[in-house]
């Protein structure tokens, strides 16, 4: 609040010395930098400048054309706010946009997501998916399927969090059948992960973050997930690599504390010294997050008080007593006028109420038809990883594995396994792995060696082979524990 009252010192309510036109001005100059990628207040612009132009144009907006200007003062002002860690103004600033009457329903879908993002952060879920739902309506109503695919993921995000698996997934499902765009389908795949950490599924988290990491995805906050799966199956030594990568390129304050809480308590290769260095600073993050969440639970609590807030219509009431009293003719024109159109909006009401049952029919029934594709998708899936299992079983029960396969001719060898396991040596290839790496992977799949065995076929020393199958796995995005599942895969993706 600190920043927002310093601000508002600079100048009086309604912003004197701005004109109407000055304030356009800046908001117009807020919004070209907006479009850049850029802050209004913080790559250009003077933050008091903008809190004058917002309370200038607040000042004017419930009677003039001003209020989709007054909204986007509010957007840009609220960004602000947030950016200078204010989220208690901000909140504000958004309510205030919420109350323009402005049709501009892209920037009302910014808002509305804006008010979903402060209420996650302090924790409050449920409210964070109805604000990520009133964004998407606004999306709609403007024709932005992108950003309403997006705000359907928020949605599936808010219900991960809560531990609601199932509603969470018939989100997702929605999504993948309608919308093909890479980032929303990583997204997506995020909020799977999310999902089954809050059910204890470590070994899915692991699944779908390796999905992400093969996808060259690597948020902090995958890294962070896949370290907490790993710390939860007791895999220290790789929770630790992933909360290490998670802290250097995260600058979020709950992500920081999570991973410092790994290296603090799992780390075994840390002295003494360092171990306390890193429980003093989580104690030192952990401080700023009590102050942050004591800001955030205010932003939340405004909201909340303005939803519950019934209006006021006291001034109406005014207005009708003075027309009663200046001209009684006047109040019964004007009753039976209301009368007339409050029956046209009761007769709307039932056509829209009919319209919502019809639609709620649709939904249920796309719901249906949602569950039974991802079914039958899982069906052809699992029918895929069978007949590859089948594949390499045949091998397996060979007399000469080696011999079927062509071994000693690299060539043929690839074209054999092309034929068995849909391109597999391309992919693989494609993918930057050298021949021995090749022969390594095609090996790991049929699975019928041993270690030592596979360092006597590839010519490697016993105790390397170990360190070569992690190499190679990293360098597919994968572990060698997952190796011979990501191959499977590979093959089932490429079908």
């Amino acid at each position: 609040m600190l920043f927002a009252a310093v601000v508002f010192s600079s100048c009086s309510r309604g912003g004197p010395g701005m004109s109407l036109n000055e304030a356009r001005d800046v908001v117009a100059q807020a919004d070209s930098l907006w479009h850049e990628g850029k802050m209004y207040g913080v790559d250009e612009g003077d933050s008091a400048t903008l809190a004058q132009a917002y309370e200038r144009l607040k000042g004017l907006s419930a009677f003039s054309r001003q209020k989709s200007e007054y909204a986007h003062a509010c957007y840009h002002y609220g960004k602000l706010l947030r950016a200078k860690d204010d989220p208690v103004a901000a909140m504000q600033a958004f309510i205030d946009a919420t109350h323009s009457h402005t049709k501009d329903y892209h920037i009302l879908g910014r808002i509305y997501s804006n008010m979903g993002d402060i209420c996650h952060l302090a924790g409050v879920f449920p409210l964070s998916y109805d604000m990520y739902e009133l964004s998407g309506e606004m999306y709609l109503r403007n024709g932005d399927s992108l950003l309403y695919y997006y705000d359907l993921n928020n949605m599936a995000f808010e219900l991960a969090e809560q531990g609601k698996k199932e509603e969470t997934f018939i989100l997702l499902d929605s999504i993948a059948h309608i919308c093909n765009d890479r980032n929303v389908f990583l997204k997506t795949l995020e909020t799977k992960a999310v999902a089954f950490k809050k059910t204890k599924q470590n070994d899915s988290t692991l699944y779908y973050t390796s999905l992400l990491l093969a996808h060259d995805y690597k948020e902090p906050s995958v890294l962070l997930l896949r370290a907490q799966a790993y710390s939860f199956t007791g895999k220290n030594d790789s929770a630790v690599y992933y909360a290490k990568m998670a802290l250097v390129n995260s600058p979020d304050l709950y992500q920081i504390n999570n991973a410092l809480y790994i290296l603090t308590n799992e780390d075994d290769t840390k002295s003494i010294y360092d171990i306390r260095e890193s429980a003093a600073d989580r104690s030192d993050v952990q401080k700023i997050l009590s102050n942050e969440q004591g800001k955030l639970s205010q932003a939340v609590q405004l909201l909340e008080q303005d939803l519950a807030r019934k209006p006021d219509y006291q001034w109406i009431y005014a207005i009708i007593g003075v027309i009663l009293f200046a001209c009684s003719c006047a109040i019964l024109y004007y009753i039976w006028r209301k009368r007339k159109e409050h029956s046209r909006i009761l007769h709307e009401i039932d056509i829209k109420q009919e319209q919502k049952t019809q639609l709620e029919t649709n939904i249920v029934a796309m719901h249906s038809e949602i569950s039974q594709l991802s079914e039958q998708q899982q069906k052809t899936h699992q029918h895929l990883l069978s007949n590859i299992e089948a594949a390499c079983s045949t091998l397996r029960n060979s007399k000469d594995v080696l011999s079927e396969l062509c071994w000693k001719d690299y060539t043929q060898m690839c074209a054999i396994t092309n034929n068995l396991f849909n391109k597999l040596a391309d992919s693989l290839q494609e993918k930057g792995l050298s021949e021995r790496e090749v022969r390594l992977c095609i090996l790991v799949l049929i699975n019928c060696y041993s270690d030592k065995q596979m360092a006597n076929i590839l010519l490697y020393g016993e105790n390397s082979i170990r360190g070569t199958k992690r190499y190679v796995a990293r360098k597919l995005g994968t572990s060698s524990a997952n190796m011979r599942i990501y191959l499977m895969e590979l093959i089932a993706r490429t079908t």
